[in-house]
Formats: structure tokens, sequence, C-alpha cells
């Protein structure tokens, strides 16, 4: 007779939205689960009726930790309403306060919120347990501490432009209020040179970043590792021989289909703000990859799902036509609803389908040549057309380990690309903002990248003021409820399935949850769902 067990997990986050989930195991496997996220949000009310800029301050608070992610979002959804003329220069400082805020996010995501459950004592039996406890255990192990401390340099850079980290208010429509001296980007230049040297190589790669961007195929990277005793014990060779040992290879792939809205504007494609033109002036690509196959990204294409969310009805709608109407959720579980997440899902010939979102979205979509086709800009920095990850995708498929190391490899792109931005602040032009007509109708529409994904809003302007307003965040399209189809998110897919080795510290599901960083907490309980107890009681990720 097969063995079942509900858990219940509660709080999941570590960081901040609290989550609960619900996990049926059999047999050692993760047979269902539901996500629920348990908090109302609600910052589509407050916006309306107000200013259209009422978005630049209200919905960086959304998060504060992707404050500048929602400005820069934010900004754009206005800038296209307006049609606004944004100066090259302004847009160079805009890409290097983004690129900065997910440099910050890379070191301090990884070592205080993902790989200090390695250290937890499920793994004590492992040959590289000792060697994980070392480095990687919170507070006191050493790769941590320098992660943590590496990770506030790109902040300075962001602060620098910005004024402030996080909640920010410099970027505008029409540009971004501050005009930057050549000490700004010499500083800038210093404080990177320092994450690479100190960390990023030094620590993580055990390689020049230009060594590591070699690598094209799994196949390379397998070779990279044995290459050298300094890539084999750097803390990316660590993880990775880590990951392979413990089959971190082996669950939670997800829905396998892929989301990038696309970010970073080369002015050169972008003369005027529209909808219309921002795909061609993306260099980090937009795109959908779903089936294998392809498809250039058309934000109409979006739809919010709520069958299962705690809002009123089961709509299916753009968020130009969005609606947020919540309900009780003592009323609305017993229409069968959920959780206080929508469900995004994008058409694929008519049919509404999940996709995930975050920097292996990113990093596969960037593996297809059809994506520089679409997003002309991309073609014009270098390793923005990656085929890395759509070669290991292909071949040992999703997984955690596998989108845990997408996360990784993007600080190395991404530090060469600030600096190529940094070269690009022109001192002949001191042109940074440039005044926009503020048209009193219109609609919107911003994205960008932030670090745990696909970041965008939606705006209608009438009478001078916001009539309707949704935000689409990469934590609703992981985690978002199953849909009217019965679809589960990215998420929900990616738990179940997963090996659950020891029920009374399920550490397999934070692993799951937290490669897509969504924002878990340190406490479980486990209970006997037929006595109603609570059977053990216990701290996920900490070290004994």
């Amino acid at each position: 007779m097969a063995t079942k067990q509900h858990l219940v997990i509660d709080p999941l986050a570590r960081l901040e939205g609290d989550v609960r989930a619900d996990v049926f195991v059999e047999d050692g496997h993760v047979a269902d689960v539901q996500v629920e996220a348990v908090m109302f949000r609600g910052f589509e009310i407050i916006l309306r009726g107000k200013d259209p800029l009422a978005g630049l301050i209200v919905t960086p608070r959304v998060c504060g930790i992707c404050g500048g992610s929602h400005l820069y979002k934010a900004c754009q959804a206005i800038d296209t309403a307006w049609r606004t003329e944004v100066p090259p220069n302004a847009w160079h400082i805009r890409n290097i306060a983004q690129a900065c805020e997910t440099l910050q996010s890379v070191p301090r995501w990884y070592y205080a919120i993902f790989a200090i459950d390695f250290v937890n004592k499920n793994y004590a039996k492992s040959k590289l347990y000792d060697e994980v406890v070392k480095r990687w255990a919170p507070f006191v192990g050493t790769s941590y501490k320098i992660g943590l401390e590496i990770s506030a340099l790109p902040v300075k850079v962001y602060a620098m432009f910005g004024g402030q980290w996080p909640h920010s208010s410099f970027m505008v429509p029409g540009g971004v209020m501050c005009a930057p001296q050549l000490d700004h980007i010499t500083r800038a230049y210093a404080l990177l040179e320092r994450y690479r040297t100190e960390w990023l190589e030094k620590v993580w790669l055990g390689c020049s970043v230009d060594r590591w961007l070699e690598n094209k195929t799994w196949d390379d990277v397998l070779k990279w590792l044995d290459e050298s005793e300094s890539h084999r014990t750097s803390d990316c060779g660590l993880f990775i021989r880590f990951c392979l040992e413990n089959g971190l290879d082996k669950y939670g792939a997800g829905v396998n289909a892929f989301l990038a809205c696309g970010t970073y504007i080369d002015p050169e494609f972008y003369p005027v703000s529209t909808i219309e033109g921002r795909n061609q002036a993306l260099q980090a690509p937009s795109g959908v990859v779903y089936n294998g196959k392809y498809y250039v990204f058309d934000q109409m294409n979006v739809r919010e799902d709520i069958t299962h969310s705690y809002f009123e009805g089961s709509s299916l709608l753009h968020p130009w036509e969005g609606e947020t109407v919540p309900l009780d959720p003592d009323v609305a579980k017993k229409q069968g609803k959920y959780s206080w997440a929508k469900s995004p899902r994008y058409l694929i010939d008519g049919k509404p389908v999940p996709l995930e979102a975050g920097p292996l979205a990113r990093q596969v979509v960037a593996g297809y040549e059809e994506a520089k086709s679409a997003c002309n800009a991309s073609g014009c920095i270098e390793h923005a057309i990656d085929p890395l990850f759509k070669n290991i995708v292909n071949k040992i498929g999703p997984s955690v380990m596998v989108r845990v190391l997408a996360r990784m490899h993007e600080a190395v792109k991404y530090y060469k690309w600030v600096k190529a931005w940094l070269a690009k602040v022109n001192f002949d032009d001191d042109r940074f903002y440039k005044k926009p007509k503020e048209l009193p109708e219109g609609k919107g529409y911003g994205g960008t990248e932030a670090a745990r994904g696909a970041l965008q809003d939606w705006i209608v302007i009438e009478n001078g003021k916001i009539k309707n307003y949704q935000i689409v965040t990469p934590t609703a399209w992981n985690i978002g409820p199953k849909d009217s189809k019965g679809q589960m998110g990215p998420i929900e897919k990616a738990i179940v399935g997963a090996p659950i080795k020891n029920p009374e510290d399920p550490i397999e599901v934070a692993h799951v949850a937290r490669s897509f960083d969504s924002c878990l907490v340190c406490t479980v309980h486990v209970y006997d769902k037929k006595r109603g107890k609570e059977i053990a009681r216990y701290k996920l990720g900490t070290f004994k």
C-alpha cells in the first residue's frame, strides 16, 4: 500500500511575500501541491484616479528588493503612453542602474537565500558536506561573508546615479533626474572591478569571466569543471559537483516553457518610446519558448486568469482590461479559490499557457537566433545571444541546478554590459532629460527583467488620470495557482515529482521554490492530516 502524507509548509518564504504550500506526498515523492500567496497587495487599487506620475512613487514600494526594476518599467509604461523622446545618455543610465540592481542580487540571493540550505543536516553524509559548511554556512561561512559584502558594491553604483537605493525615483518620463560627472563613471568602473576581482573571478568562477563565457554547451561546462583545480574548487565548481552528487539536476523542472519580456533599451533603435518599437530596441532579448519553438513576444497576448484567485469572477483578461475586485478568502475558498496571486498566462495560437519567468527563461530565450531577428539591438552587444542554456535545457532538462546556474551566469554577462554602457555615456551631450508632452489619454506598457524575471506594467490614462493600472510580477508568473483549464503554474508543476527523503525536513521543496527565488521563510510545520496534530516543528536551512 502506498504511503501518503500531507505536509503543510507555512510560511514557505525566507525573505518576504508570505507563501503557504500544501504538499501531498506518496511513496516518497510529491504527488500534488497547492501553493498559496496569503497576502493581498492591491497596489492597482491605490493607483486608480491618481496622476500617471504616481506610478513612479507607488510601484517601487511593491518590493524593497526590486524597487529599481519597478521604477524602470513604471517609467517606461508612461513613456509609451506619452510617446516620449528619451535622450541616449538617459537610456544608458537607466540600463546601468537596472543591471546593477541585478548584480547585487546575484551573490546576495545565492549565499543568503539559496546555498545555506545545503548545510542542512539532511546532507551530512555527503562527501562535500564539510566543504559546503565551511563556505556557505550562514553568517560564518567564508564565501557567505564575502558574497554578502560584495553585493553592496553594485548598490553603490546605483545610488551614485539614482541618489538612493532602494525606492529611488530618479527615472522619469523623458529621461533621468541626474547628470553624472566623469568621476561618477570612473568610480563605477572601480566598484565593478572590485566585484569582478574580489568575488566573481576569485571566489565564484576560479577563472576569468572571458574563460567562463567560452562555455557554449553543457559538455563545455563539464570540461571546464575538470580543466583545472581552480575551476573544480571554485564556488561554481563546488555547486555543480554538490548538485550532481545529490540529485538536484533531476527534479524541479517546472513547465519547461519560458517567457522573457526583455530589457535594456538601445537608444539607437528607439528614438520615440512606443510599444510597437520596443522589441527591436531590446539588448536583452524578449521572446516566448513553448514546445521548443521560439515566438516573438507580444504584450497583447498576456492574460490574467483569476479562476482560483481570491478575486471576484473567473475572467481571463488582458491587463489593460484587468479587474482587481478582492473577495474575502473564507468566501472565495468555497468557490475553489486558494491564492491571492493571479495566474498570468500567454496566448499561443489562442490557447492560454503557463510560462516560467526568470533568469533561466531569459537565458533559454537568448539561445534562439530568432531572438536576434526580433530584437535587433541584441546583436549589438556581446553575449546577448547566448546558446549555453538552450543547450543545457535540451541536453539535461531544466532543474533546480540549471535554474540556479542560469542566474549566476548572468552576473558575468551583466558585469560586462554595465562596463559597456558606462563607456557610452557621452559627456559632449548634456541631455539627460527631455520634457514630454503629458497626453491626457493613452495606453502604456512597460516591461523589464528584474532579477527574478519579467516585470511588467500596463496603464490606461483617461482625462489625465489613471483609469486602470495592472502590475504583473515574475512571482505571479511562477507562483500563480491553477487556471480555468486546471493547468498548474511553474512552481507547483516543479514541486510535483520532487523526492522527499525526510518528511520531517522536506528540504527538497525549499530547493525548488528558492531556485525560482520566490521569497521563503524558514519555519516549517508538519501535520498529521488524520489527527490534525503537529508532529514536528523545525527550521529549514539552519546549520546544526
